[in-house]
């Protein structure tokens, strides 16, 4: 098979912006993946940074992760400035804007174009070519990308793209072999083979969000091995939702065996042994959470670690995670 062939304005990034243009954030459903994708784009936005935070197929969850108005077909708008003095922007992006906006671009269609969509040929053409779907959608990441790359006036300092989850992560990006039986020359395919250039680049890395639970890191694992013939960089593992622990794994074992002294002055002997009984039920719980870590860690990959907040997200816990993450992704933020 011929390589594609890289594009010439495929050249690194700014040296005085993000490490990283393109950021895919993915994870398995409820993980905490789109609270995960608002906060780095929050953490992205620096003094002066601009951050465009993207979803996919019209979920809304960014909007109301902002308590805004939904972003489906309102195009790029602000959500919000951050406490460092950035933007963070949305944009949510469906098929069928998708293919509007590529009829447009390549075809000049217009009036006509938006008239397909009546007749519901946007539809039909997605049905039957699943895979020019998913070429649609990342198309339009692609196109506000690479602005920074090309140095256009409307560009964004880093784009953060909320994605499929983990099991269909890797077909979804791997846009070049979903196209080969679709088309082999022509628009769709030079444009496939433009974008798996930018998501094969420096340019692109993508984060996976885990719980310290083991369907979701078996399904991490899965989409490590999934992602690795694509060639595009994984930069992270995020491990959200975790419990906060300031004891060792030895002072957990102890409590668990019950030779971990919890004696709380003005209470009976009975409710110490009730409460050093749910201690230990908690210490068992961490001492899991330390041996699923130790799977994580066989990937060889940086783990970012995001507590649990237990009064739940809204902006001021986005804003929290976002500080997090930015003291552990100095590389990424850097001014």
């Amino acid at each position: 098979m011929d390589t594609p062939r890289r594009p010439s304005w495929l050249t690194p990034p700014p040296v005085d912006g993000p490490r990283h243009t393109l950021h895919i954030v993915t994870g398995k459903g409820g993980t905490g993946k789109t609270t995960i994708a608002a906060s780095l784009a929050c953490a992205l936005a620096t003094p002066g940074r601009r951050v465009l935070l993207c979803e996919l197929e019209g979920r809304e969850g960014v909007s109301q992760l902002f308590g805004d108005k939904p972003l489906r077909g309102a195009g790029e708008r602000r959500l919000m400035t951050t406490p460092a003095g950035g933007q963070v922007h949305g944009l949510s992006m469906d098929p069928e804007n998708a293919l509007m906006e590529y009829l447009e671009t390549y075809y000049r269609l217009g009036i006509a174009g938006r008239a397909l969509d009546r007749f519901g040929v946007v539809d039909f053409a997605t049905s039957i070519a699943p895979g020019l779907q998913d070429l649609l959608l990342i198309g339009k990441v692609y196109e506000v990308a690479r602005r920074l790359i090309k140095r256009m006036p409307n560009a964004y300092d880093a784009v953060v793209l909320d994605a499929p989850p983990t099991g269909r992560i890797a077909n979804f990006l791997n846009v070049h072999e979903a196209v080969s039986d679709l088309a082999k020359i022509g628009p769709i395919r030079g444009q496939a083979d433009a974008i798996g250039a930018v998501l094969r680049s420096e340019h692109t890395v993508v984060h996976l969000v885990t719980l310290l639970e083991d369907m979701p890191i078996t399904e991490t694992i899965e989409a490590v091995t999934d992602l690795a013939p694509t060639k595009i960089e994984i930069g992270t593992v995020i491990a959200n939702m975790i419990t906060p622990n300031t004891l060792s794994r030895d002072q957990l074992e102890m409590a668990v065996e019950g030779r971990l002294p919890l004696k709380v002055p003005g209470l009976s002997e009975v409710a110490n042994k009730t409460l050093a009984d749910e201690f230990a039920i908690d210490a068992q719980r961490l001492i899991d959470e330390l041996q699923r870590r130790e799977r994580l860690q066989e990937l060889g990959l940086p783990i970012l670690n995001v507590d649990l907040d237990p009064l739940g997200i809204d902006e001021a816990a986005i804003l929290a995670i976002a500080t997090t993450l930015r003291s552990q992704l100095a590389d990424e933020v850097r001014a």
